[in-house]
């Protein structure tokens, strides 16, 4: 098990690049995250929904993802409520303190999936959540030391050095864990190390002569991975030198599967930027209203934040726009949530720019998608939905997309300014990129294939992970599979 001193340590990454190395030496190798809160999510192979992290990691073990790589799932939709998803399916949204009486039953669907998957694969790589320190917590933990105390498996703390502190977190980490959890501690991977690593050396010995546990490896810092984020935004600067297109998309407080957004983030010819609470809206060619975990309280922050008039400034001169699932949602005239699903019972107006309206209703659609784009050229798209929201109204008519099931989604403006979906992934295919950006004004986009950057860029976090690490002590933690 990888646990990490904070969140964001390199636990995702780290976990990720093992069961590349473990696949690439014929190991049947699969990820394993207990309990995760993140908005970021995915639609597995058997019709659930886990974290996007898992979702990435079975990519790097060559498999499908599956509800059992994530049973429980957290999706925050205030600062004390979060929808509980086991198994893949959306059970209730629990507050803080019922959430944690309800971690007895919680615990009951981990290690059944525990148990499935230790059945069926040589090693399962486990991922823990936050940091295992948290004291607050302790009580009936199913994401770090509680599930490793349970399931009896030895657990490496992992440490982002590039914060600063890292000695500090990993000795600090230690002493607060039972005598028992540092037992099963079995040693260290310092994370996203740049400089010369013999400045560092005197620190290594440091610790382990402090700790008694072995620093199994320092991790390089890797510019530029597109790696699927767990749940924060990314926001490193990509250096770009002949950009064609800008492109700005809204950050708010319940942003969704925002990865969504990664290749335009990438793309070599698209200027693209964030825009966060007290930003405005700056000039571009295409904003996009990404995905939502809680569509009106968000709605009523980009109201709050201006944006409002930002975004039908932007449409006046020319701009297009783009409406993602809870992004879309907020097109059209009129938003009803009658059970609550996401806050208080009632209805709000939308921002008006689409003839529709949406009702929150309690089954969430989930499903895997390929079709096409109704643009010229009928690109090709692949994708998914994540959404509770019934959509209908006159601007149905006039679709976005037509899947290969025949089903239609989404809608266009008779102006031909704003395309509203509930397809996350919009982006990801290759021919959908490049006729989303002729959409928007780009003549001939370059071809970017960012699922086969996805791929290249595992391999190269694999190779710097599995030339760092001490495989003397880390193959008989693996059961001697390596």
């Amino acid at each position: 098990m990888v646990q990490g001193c904070t969140s964001d340590a390199g636990k995702t990454t780290l976990v990720a690049a093992l069961c590349r190395i473990l696949r690439r030496r014929g190991v049947n190798v699969a990820p394993f995250k207990p309990q995760n809160m993140a908005l970021n999510s995915a639609v597995t192979a058997d019709g659930g929904e886990i974290g996007r992290a898992q979702a990435l990691q079975a990519l790097a073990a060559g498999l499908a993802p599956r509800i059992d790589f994530n049973p429980v799932l957290l999706k925050p939709s205030t600062d004390q409520r979060a929808q509980v998803i086991i198994h893949g399916k959306a059970i209730d949204t629990l507050n803080a303190r019922d959430y944690h009486d309800y971690k007895r039953v919680a615990m009951g669907a981990v290690m059944e999936s525990w148990q499935r998957l230790t059945a069926e694969f040589d090693c399962v790589l486990v991922e823990g959540a936050g940091s295992p320190a948290e004291i607050n917590l302790r009580e009936r933990d199913i994401a770090n030391m509680g599930f490793a105390e349970a399931a009896d498996i030895p657990v490496i703390l992992v440490a982002d050095i590039d914060r600063g502190g890292v000695f500090a977190h990993l000795t600090g980490t230690l002493n607060l864990l039972s005598e028992s959890e540092q037992a099963r501690t079995r040693g260290f991977v310092i994370n996203r190390f740049r400089g010369d690593i013999g400045l560092l050396q005197n620190g290594l010995d440091w610790l382990e002569q402090r700790t008694g546990k072995p620093v199994l490896g320092v991790l390089p810092y890797l510019h530029g991975l597109m790696l699927d984020a767990e749940d924060a935004v990314a926001t490193e600067v990509i250096a770009k030198t002949a950009t064609r297109l800008k492109a700005v998309a809204v950050v708010y407080p319940r942003c969704s599967n925002h990865n969504d957004l990664d290749p335009l983030r990438l793309h070599p010819e698209v200027d693209f930027d964030w825009v966060g609470p007290g930003q405005a809206v700056p000039p571009c060619d295409l904003l996009v209203l990404p995905g939502s975990k809680a569509v009106q309280a968000d709605l009523h922050w980009l109201r709050e934040q201006g944006h409002e008039a930002a975004i039908n400034h932007h449409l006046r001169y020319g701009g297009k726009l783009i409406g993602i699932c809870g992004g879309y949602q907020m097109l059209g005239r009129l938003l009803h949530d009658p059970l609550g699903l996401e806050g208080a019972p009632g209805s709000q107006p939308g921002l008006g720019l689409l003839d529709c309206e949406t009702t929150l209703e309690p089954e969430k659609q989930l499903r895997n998608v390929t079709g096409s784009l109704l643009l010229p050229g009928a690109p090709a798209m692949a994708g998914y939905e994540i959404h509770m929201g019934i959509t209908h109204g006159a601007a149905l008519d006039h679709a976005a997309l037509r899947f290969a099931d025949g089903r239609a989604d989404g809608a266009q403006s008779a102006d031909g300014q704003i395309i509203g979906s509930y397809c996350h992934g919009l982006f990801d295919h290759p021919e959908a990129l490049r006729g989303l950006l002729a959409w928007a004004g780009m003549t001939a986009p370059v071809h970017a294939d960012f699922a086969q950057r996805r791929e290249a860029d595992i391999e190269r976090l694999a190779d710097a992970t599995e030339a760092a690490l001490d495989w003397t002590v880390l193959d008989p933690l693996l059961g001697n599979t390596a």
